[in-house]
């Protein structure tokens, strides 16, 4: 692996850094569009609806032409829609209707992240490796560096430039997914088995415990997204943070905690249970959420933030591990169906977040305690894997 597809792995690597860069960036400014350009919090949350929504909906379809047009033209395809997306997000808001502006933006770069998310994980899958929960963890891991890079240069931007100068932030993150287009063009592509996408999805959608893994992707892309996209307002509007501040200790550490843990399994995964650590994981999430949504405390909550960061890190690359073992020859159309239970729940947990505070007067305390619903969900389905595990 790493003489033939060390560069492919670093190419798959960077490729989550993008996604990270498309799914996060925005978020950042939700407060500043709502104040600058009066944008009411319900409309804002309409934002990561769609693109969550859009990626969900490639996801669906890329099941029947991505073994067609190749994982390599996929990827590069994707580059070049995300960087056309965040440039059109510096763009238009100032040349068209800046809500419908946003929108058409979010709606390319949705489309390119969304690809990403489809062939970057089996391209990882097919390369060789002793022990592929571990690398598949070490990868994912990615999208929480590039999370933090994220809140990071773009906080020290806005300080230095001011958060009027937002759009050329984006500009800025649209040379991330040019780069890795340029990088993937040289990297070699192993053989991925397509066997799930001939014999059709049909025949996953019959099994049981295609249907169960499907259930966990989707509450594992809820429980990370539920908190990873509120953060930022939660701390400045929920807990009255300075801006920066709250960024850098909520956006951020719940970034670097959740890439801490996918670090750190990739080193034990040898040693560890991928199961158990799911069920503790959904456990300190369900906690997390608690000490966020319940505590007054503004130092305690942010420490729930920063905790929940680190409960779902394993829990997404886990699932995608976990089916990859069972399902063996899931292939393309696994993937994507997997993909497409991620991000319905990628929509579906910063969504009720945000319907259920705007019911409660804004209150976002009340939609991260919400929330819980979905750790909840997960370690039941962990648990009831395990039982499966056992009576085969």
């Amino acid at each position: 692996m790493k003489n033939k597809y060390g560069k492919t792995i670093r190419a798959c690597c960077m490729g989550y850094v993008v996604q990270a860069a498309v799914n996060n960036f925005i978020p950042l400014l939700f407060v500043f569009f709502n104040g600058s350009f009066g944008i009411p919090l319900s409309r804002i949350t309409l934002l990561v609806t769609v693109n969550f929504a859009v990626q969900l909906l490639v996801d669906l379809l890329s099941a029947g032409f991505v073994d067609k047009i190749g994982y390599k033209r996929t990827v590069l395809l994707a580059d070049v829609l995300a960087a056309v997306g965040m440039i059109s997000l510096g763009t238009l808001p100032y040349i068209i209707d800046p809500y419908a502006g946003m929108l058409i933006s979010i709606l390319i770069y949705a489309i390119g992240g969304g690809l990403l998310e489809v062939v970057i994980s089996p391209i990882v899958e097919a390369c060789p490796s002793d022990h592929k929960s571990g690398v598949m963890s070490l990868l994912h891991s990615f999208y929480c560096w590039g999370h933090v890079a994220v809140v990071l240069l773009s906080t020290l931007f806005f300080a230095v430039f001011g958060m009027e100068s937002w759009r050329f932030a984006a500009f800025m993150w649209a040379l991330v997914p040019i780069t890795n287009m340029i990088y993937f063009a040289g990297a070699p592509i192993p053989d991925i088995i397509s066997e799930g996408h001939k014999a059709g999805i049909a025949k996953l959608l019959k099994r049981k415990l295609f249907w169960l893994v499907f259930v966990l992707m989707l509450c594992a892309g809820a429980a990370e997204q539920a908190m990873s996209q509120w953060v930022s307002a939660f701390a400045e509007k929920g807990l009255n943070i300075p801006k920066s501040a709250g960024d850098i200790l909520g956006t951020c550490m719940f970034a670097v905690l959740m890439g801490t843990s996918r670090l750190l399994y990739s080193v034990i995964s040898k040693k560890t249970s991928l199961k158990n650590m799911m069920l503790i994981s959904s456990a300190l999430c369900i906690l997390s959420y608690i000490i966020a949504g319940g505590v007054q405390n503004p130092a305690v909550a942010l420490i729930g933030c920063g905790l929940c960061g680190f409960s779902v890190g394993i829990m997404w690359p886990g699932t995608l591990s976990l089916s990859a073992k069972r399902i063996p020859s899931g292939g393309t159309a696994m993937f994507a169906l997997l993909a497409l239970g991620g991000d319905i729940g990628c929509s579906a947990g910063p969504t009720l977040v945000g319907f259920i505070s705007g019911a409660a007067g804004d209150d976002l305390k009340l939609g991260l305690l919400a929330a819980i619903i979905f750790p909840l969900v997960l370690m039941l389905g962990i648990a009831a894997l395990k039982q499966r595990s056992k009576r085969a």
